[in-house]
């Protein structure tokens, strides 16, 4: 366990979100997914976009969005809500992102970070969890190991080929929230 702060984003912290986005998006998808594509989803086009999002996107007031620092760097950020998905009505929340940069993995960030988003989720009512994760996403397994279990996967049609994602779902929040 570290000593890493978690705390809300705020609009100041767009940039910061976008780079860890980005970065870890290169770290993990370098060589699992068409590199023509992995390139424009990380580029500096791509990250200006990002950091657009999340200064829009931070204090929203129906999502919720955590990041992790060492020190006075954001090294990684989870965010989520309600789900516009209507052909799951299983799960009233979604896990939208989870990304930490690779010198922060292993921290046990990642699970403060999902524990925070569950725990904030469950007082404003929500009842279950769901995220969508590619199949080839080493960190699929982290989500099984928090109990999440495979429910669906769906194929996304991109540039250089498909991407095969797999539904994961909490069906009680309070599974992710440590007792005591």
């Amino acid at each position: 366990m570290t000593n890493g702060r978690i705390r809300w984003a705020t609009p100041a912290d767009a940039s910061a979100l976008a780079w860890v986005h980005v970065s870890s998006w290169r770290d993990t998808y370098a060589g699992r997914m068409p590199a023509a594509f992995l390139a424009g989803m990380t580029d500096a086009a791509a990250q200006e976009r990002r950091r657009v999002f999340w200064e829009r996107h931070v204090g929203s007031p129906d999502h919720v969005t955590l990041v992790a620092e060492l020190g006075k760097e954001v090294v990684a950020f989870v965010s989520g809500g309600p789900t516009a998905e209507r052909d799951h009505p299983s799960s009233d929340a979604e896990l939208h992102t989870l990304y930490a940069l690779p010198h922060a993995k292993g921290l046990g960030l990642g699970r403060r970070l999902t524990a925070m988003l569950a725990e904030e989720l469950q007082a404003r009512g929500f009842q279950s969890l769901f995220l969508w994760v590619l199949d080839v996403n080493p960190t699929r397994a982290f989500y099984l190991h928090l109990g999440g279990r495979e429910a669906g996967e769906k194929i996304e049609t991109i540039p250089g080929g498909e991407l095969r994602e797999i539904r994961l779902v909490w069906d009680d929040l309070a599974s992710l929230i440590p007792k005591g």
